[in-house]
């Protein structure tokens, strides 16, 4: 399913938006996950701090839209992450060996909607955040001429050293790196370490503030007891992974335990998991794709999760500690991130389901671990670096900020220090 979403932060007529273009994939949900943080604190910046012009940012999953080979492949992606991760490693091996985004026929397809996509949009700063997007990107704007106008910025999600080679793209004007790991994979991929800049991971403004119901009310309207020490088992967004075994596994837990199930989009797994809830004797709440996860972290005090970047990160910002699902092997790029988790403290290893037991008899509640300071190492602490990213971009899309004066009300508006 294709995708299209557009802000403007101004309802002036007769002025031309500065337009910032965020192009990414529905492979899995992280992509998705980071183009919204992006563009919610790019708003936020926007409203808080006013704008000489309106900004209008327009986000699509540009991938799936070029063809319908492009749209099989991601198609294909989101097929193993559901119902086979162990074959994970070998679409990994196939892309890096194959390199759609630099051959010439997938080009050729690819171009038509590009060119039109670019051209209908007329960027002003054309952003991906996705590792098959960026070398389209870069090839189209050079060749329609908008690149005199518009630059190129990628912002890498992978937050560790062993990511899609994709990530690279030396014709991009700036990359921006979640971590040192990160950079330094694209310097030996051949990027210019004056094109990077490590800020950190892209996630969402609704991490870091408050849930909008309490823990006892969000665990209660689930039909949970509000009390209850809470495992969130998070099968992701296209929900596959080892999770129904975690689930049941669960089952040798003697401390009195409850569970938030989330099954993505993946209907069959939802409709096993409530007949399983049913048998069970551990309280269970099932869920399909819930789109407040940050009120369901807030509402837990641990979860079981793969080491995908993004939802890891939130947890991070969350301050909920983490159980990382590593009995299929990791894919590659998320074998780096489950190693800085474990190595920081933020997550302990999952290696065969019963594995799951003994983290679960010794957990600590949410408020208690949150209480401790997050590391410093990797950029684990930087949980606000989405807003340092948004002002990159606003700064290099040309946008300009009132001056901290009078807005139509007449009051002073306080502006977000600049970490630029």
């Amino acid at each position: 399913m294709t995708h299209t979403s557009e802000f403007t932060n101004s309802n002036k007529t007769g002025v031309k938006p500065t337009v910032i273009a965020l192009f990414f994939s529905d492979t899995g949900g992280g992509h998705r996950s980071a183009v919204e943080a992006v563009q919610t604190a790019i708003e936020q910046l926007c409203r808080e701090r006013g704008t000489k012009r309106p900004v209008k940012v327009v986000i699509d999953n540009v991938a799936e839209n070029t063809h319908p080979i492009n749209r099989g492949f991601v198609q294909f992606y989101n097929y193993l992450l559901r119902h086979n991760q162990a074959l994970m490693k070998y679409y990994y091996a196939f892309i890096e060996a194959v390199k759609p985004n630099d051959s010439e026929i997938a080009w050729l397809f690819t171009k038509p909607y590009l060119e039109t996509k670019l051209r209908s949009i007329d960027p002003d700063l054309t952003v991906s955040v996705h590792p098959m997007c960026n070398q389209y990107l870069a090839r189209c704007l050079k060749e329609t001429g908008l690149k005199a106008q518009s630059k190129l910025v990628t912002i890498v999600t992978d937050p560790n050293g062993d990511f899609w080679s994709g990530w690279a793209c030396k014709d991009s004007d700036l990359t921006i790196a979640p971590n040192d790991l990160s950079k330094k994979r694209l310097i030996d991929l051949g990027v210019g370490e004056n094109q990077i800049k490590v800020v950190g991971m892209p996630v969402h403004p609704d991490f870091r503030n408050p849930p909008t119901s309490s823990k006892e009310e969000f665990r209660h309207n689930l039909g949970l007891t509000r009390d209850l020490p809470t495992i969130c088992i998070n099968a992701g967004w296209a929900g596959g992974g080892n999770m129904m075994e975690v689930y049941k596994a669960l089952h040798s837990v003697s401390r009195p335990v409850q569970v938030i199930f989330l099954c993505g989009h993946n209907q069959e797994l939802y409709a096993t998991m409530k007949r399983e809830s049913r048998r069970s004797p551990i309280p269970t709440a099932v869920l399909p794709f819930h789109d407040r996860l940050a009120d369901v972290m807030a509402a837990s005090d641990l979860m079981v999760t793969k080491a995908g970047g993004l939802t890891t990160f939130e947890a991070i910002a969350r301050r909920l500690p983490m159980a990382i699902d590593t009995i299929t092997e990791p894919m590659p790029q998320e074998m780096g991130t489950a190693q800085i988790l474990v190595s920081e403290g933020l997550g302990q290893r999952v290696n065969k389901p019963s594995d799951i037991v003994a983290i679960a008899e010794n957990m600590v509640l949410r408020e208690e671990f949150a209480a401790r300071p997050l590391p410093t190492n990797y950029q684990l602490d930087r949980v606000d670096a989405v807003f340092e990213i948004a002002e990159t971009l606003l700064k290099m899309a040309g946008v300009e900020f009132l001056p901290a004066i009078a807005m139509d009300s007449g009051e002073t508006v306080a502006a977000r220090p600049s970490s630029i």
